[in-house]
């Protein structure tokens, strides 16, 4: 059984006891969370499709952590003017152990 789930403008397929990376959410590490906007829900021969969500379907997921992501370097310029700069940034992200997949 897998699942279509949206979270931080993004879609995710997930199953049962899988880890996925998503947006940080504003949650404490080992908590019990419910995604409620499930897009579709495949178990087998049988799948469900919403028009956009699911009604009744949620997915409960264990927070594991929020880490920041790998770095991704910057570098603007401005020819002929001698202006440089460089920069880097890290996106904060949440870790997630899903733990079910319930509807």
């Amino acid at each position: 059984m897998y699942a279509i789930i949206r979270t931080g403008g993004k879609q995710y397929k997930v199953a049962e006891k899988t880890v996925i990376s998503v947006e940080k959410l504003n949650v404490n590490k080992d908590d019990m969370i419910e995604l409620n906007d499930v897009l579709m829900v495949a178990d087998g021969d049988t799948v469900r499709v919403g028009t956009p969500a699911l009604d009744g379907v949620k997915v409960t997921a264990k927070v594991l952590d929020t880490v920041k992501g790998e770095k991704i370097h910057g570098f603007t310029y401005k020819p002929k003017k001698n202006v440089q700069r460089h920069y880097g940034h890290r996106q904060w992200h949440t870790q997630l152990r899903i733990e079910s997949i319930e509807g």
